[in-house]
């Protein structure tokens, strides 16, 4: 009976052995799988940050692009100064050739309709500021010039004299502020009377020339008179000098 039962108690002995082998077992098996699941998340991590990345690396091509858009501004500056200082270059020596002109002369006298101030012999903007040689640097109201006693008023004229009678082709008018007001140029031959060469829309801007190109005077003259609308070009309109273009 003992035995019996020693040999039931060895048995349930061995059987609760074996469960607890299984036990073992489905345990180090369980850690198995989890240390092998958890190693794929982590090697499974890069992912998202390989996604995160592409941004990055579309960004990166808007680099050159900008540094090409610099570029290619700074080229278009400048060509835009080289344009302008060619222009400049330009300017000056065609204002340099105008004043040396051999075939120019340039008044000695002059007189106007009016003047601002009612200005007189050499006060600022008086006639006889626009004899001689151009002398207003820039453009702008300027006591070296001549102007009209009132801005805007209408129709105002330059009567200048010159040193000597030629056979002319050519007036250039030196316009110094509210360029664009001139609206007909004559000269007179040598019994006075008045020859129109043009008539028309005075072109010039800034300070700068209208020229007045014509055929050769069969007649000589040494008198030129100019013209102005002042309600055309709102402001004072000023002149600086003006030029006589002529042979004997």
């Amino acid at each position: 009976m003992q035995a019996t039962d020693r040999s039931k108690s060895s048995h349930l002995g061995y059987d609760n052995l074996a469960i607890y082998r299984m036990v073992v077992l489905l345990a180090i098996g369980t850690l198995f799988l989890s240390g092998g699941c958890g190693k794929s998340n982590k090697e499974s991590s890069p992912a998202p940050q390989s996604g995160a990345a592409t941004p990055a690396a579309t960004a990166t091509p808007s680099s050159p692009a900008k540094s090409a858009t610099a570029t290619s501004t700074s080229s278009v500056g400048a060509t835009a100064e080289t344009t302008a200082k060619l222009a400049a270059t330009e300017w000056a020596l065609k204002q340099d050739e105008i004043k040396h002109d051999p075939n120019g002369q340039w008044a000695i006298q002059a007189t106007a309709s009016s003047s601002y101030n009612d200005a007189q012999g050499q006060a600022g903007w008086s006639p006889n500021q626009a004899t001689g040689a151009p002398n207003v640097d820039k453009y702008g109201d300027d006591d070296k010039a001549w102007t009209s006693k009132t801005p805007d008023g209408g129709i105002e004229w330059l009567d200048l004299k010159y040193p000597k009678p030629v056979h002319a082709s050519e007036v250039r008018v030196r316009e110094s502020f509210g360029s664009g007001a001139v609206i007909k140029v004559e000269v007179f031959d040598e019994a006075g009377g008045a020859h129109a060469v043009w008539a028309g829309n005075d072109p010039t801007t800034e300070l700068n020339y209208l020229m007045v190109k014509f055929p050769k005077t069969d007649f000589k003259t040494d008198r030129v008179k100019v013209t102005l609308a002042t309600n055309v070009i709102p402001g004072w309109n000023e002149i600086d000098a003006v030029q006589l273009v002529g042979t004997d």
